[in-house]
């Protein structure tokens, strides 16, 4: 298996610090490897080192000869007055410039007929039939219209969107990608899945997205403390194995920290006059203090803040609607908010998540219908657009603008600068300029500026963009706890599991479907319907005389409907005892056998009640 693309001794520096050297490894063909690490690690910058859009300060990036790289950063950059057909189609290549040619004159509302002819017959003799639907399947999943549109005129979402496009319509041999979910819908995710597990193609990306990197990758390597390590398997593996290395660490650490105590006891002992002492071991004293301090030394982000205290009446949405030029994004809906509501919002891009979210905090008025709030509602809103901060704002100056001391979920005070260092963000980084962090660190500020305000309903929009994994699992471990109300938007269909039992599915046309059940629950029934469908769509229409002849169910079914809702009823009981099981007992191998359980019949009831839905349906007629 030849390496298409190594680093040899690399090295480089951030504001006068490394943030790692001597990195030494390779990708080789037919590899797809996920690149892993803390927020600030360095993972966006060694992605720009070996696409060579920056020069390290140290090593150097080797490439196999001709090797052709396509590279999407986590914030595209654009020329100035670019279209998007100016950006999308590469002038050095034939038949991409005659797709852009023939795409851009069907735009036109009466195009020259002779033109299109003549464009048709290039195509065919360029064999560019199949590479011009390709890009029409790419632009059109990714939302991209209008070719003539100046990229001037794109939000930041469809920006990264039309990077991805370009990618993905380029065909390169390797593909370097950071963050390639952001932005993105769920279903748009998966068919990206789809595409790049196909074809044998070779990809180095960083995403934060484990649903995601499980299903592309099959080898990861994390960026920690500026060494690489990599881990052959998929994140399950990669988990088990780094938290094998952890606790071998951890042993290598009190190891040495009692041999350097004991040490440090003899150096201070021996008498300074005394010629006789061991250079060896003053030598090896030396070097094992250098190699204790912090050499494993492992911090994660702390989420411990107050929760408001949450009255009686939380927020009540009655009849609202809400359009937009003359587009319907809600019609008539309503809910009234329950304490210890988790609730995901999902739905194709446009379809108006994020209108309802700015509905619900009052940021913008509804055309009809009412938003009542609670007098003792907070809210904590993580907007996806991210921390709005000053040029010259240094990160203390965040949390000071908003209070010097904190109250903690003990009701223990703590000050500004204490709050910091539960974030990962230490005494230097502190007094630096917001504007010096990294994507994920800005992140992070923006998470612990939502959280100090004591909201108990949180509402985060899109919060694992850029976020690395270990903060993610730290948020999540936050949120399962978590006694206020929950709103969540996330494309990351593992958070959205794990941390909601019901759904605000946004369809468009202003229609909102509330389902009881996570995402993987709703994905798992539009699936049977859609089999539903094709096996109905394959059945002979009988006639209507036939149709009336006919009982609505037969006498099998009759029986299994009569039966299933006493089935439904024990399940049900048992999932309860189960659960009460579970929460009884503290040893982890019986923990997790009982919540297995609790899954299998889950997705047992799951079944049954959508058999009874389809055998009521069918006796009502």
């Amino acid at each position: 298996m030849s390496t298409l693309v190594s680093a040899e001794q690399l090295g480089h520096s951030f504001n006068d610090q490394w943030l790692f050297r001597n990195l030494t490894f390779g990708i080789n063909q037919g590899q797809r490897v996920a690149l892993v690490g803390v927020n600030g690690a360095g993972k966006s910058t060694l992605l720009k080192l070996l696409a060579e859009k920056i020069k390290p300060a140290e090593g150097k990036v080797v490439k196999a000869k001709e090797i052709k790289f396509g590279y999407l950063e986590q914030d595209p950059k654009f020329e100035p007055g670019q279209s998007i057909s100016d950006f999308i189609f590469s002038l050095d290549n034939r038949q991409q410039q005659i797709i852009r040619e023939y795409e851009e004159l069907l735009e036109n509302e009466n195009p020259d007929v002779d033109e299109i002819n003549r464009l048709t017959e290039e195509l065919s003799n360029l064999e560019a039939w199949e590479y011009e639907h390709n890009i029409k399947t790419i632009l059109g999943r990714l939302d991209i219209h209008h070719l003539d549109q100046q990229i001037s005129t794109l939000s930041g979402g469809q920006k990264k969107r039309l990077s991805l496009a370009k990618l993905l319509i380029d065909e390169p041999e390797v593909y370097v990608i950071d963050e390639p979910t952001n932005h993105l819908d769920i279903d748009t995710i998966e068919w990206l899945e789809s595409f790049l597990t196909t074809g044998g193609k070779t990809i180095l990306m960083v995403t934060h997205d484990r649903y995601f990197l499980d299903n592309v990758c099959n080898e990861i390597i994390e960026l920690e403390n500026g060494i690489v390590y990599s881990y052959r398997g998929k994140y399950a593996y990669y988990l088990e194995k780094k938290a094998e290395k952890e606790e071998l660490d951890a042993t290598v650490l009190a190891k040495r920290k009692n041999l350097l105590k004991k040490e440090l006891e003899w150096m201070r002992r021996m008498p300074q006059a005394r010629g006789t002492k061991s250079k060896a071991r003053i030598d090896s004293f030396y070097d094992l203090e250098n190699k204790t301090k912090g050499q494993f030394e492992k911090t994660s982000v702390k989420l411990d803040v107050k929760v408001s205290r949450q009255g009686g009446q939380i927020l009540e949405i009655d009849s609202v609607s809400k359009s937009f030029n003359n587009k319907t994004i809600l019609d008539g809906f309503g809910y009234v908010f329950k304490k210890g509501d988790k609730i995901g919002l999902t739905g194709k891009n446009g379809t108006g998540k994020s209108t309802l979210l700015n509905l619900i905090t009052q940021e913008i008025l509804p055309d009809s219908g009412l938003v009542k709030k609670g007098e003792t509602t907070v809210f904590g809103y993580y907007h996806q657009s991210g921390l709005s901060f000053e040029g010259g704002e240094r990160v203390i100056d965040v949390v000071k603008n908003i209070a010097e001391f904190i109250t903690m979920s003990d009701g223990k005070m703590i000050s500004a600068s204490q709050l910091l260092t539960h974030f990962l963000f230490p005494p230097k980084k502190q007094h630096g300029f917001v504007s010096m962090l990294s994507g994920g660190e800005k992140k992070r500020l923006h998470l612990m500026k939502v959280l100090i305000k004591n909201p108990n309903f949180l509402i985060l929009d899109e919060p694992t963009n850029d976020l690395d994994i270990d903060t993610l699992n730290v948020l999540e471990d936050f949120l399962e706890t978590y006694p206020g109300v929950l709103v969540l938007v996330s494309h990351d269909r593992y958070l959205v599991d794990k941390l909601t039992d019901q759904l605000f599915v946004m369809e468009g046309e202003g229609a909102i479907r509330i389902f009881n059940g996570n995402y993987s629950s709703y994905r798992e029934e539009q699936e049977e319907l859609k089999a539903l469908e094709k096996e109905n769509a394959k059945k002979p229409i009988a006639s209507k005389t036939t149709e009336a002849a006919k009982p609505k169910l037969s006498y099998n079914e009759q029986k299994e409907l009569d039966n299933i809702e006493t089935e439904i009823e024990n399940l049900e009981n048992t999932v309860s005892l189960k659960t009460k099981e579970l929460n009884a007992i503290n040893d982890n191998a019986a923990i997790m056998t009982i919540a297995a359980d609790i899954d299998e019949l889950k997705k047992l009831l799951d079944v049954k009640t959508n058999r009874w839905l389809e055998l009521s349906d069918k006796a009502k007629g």
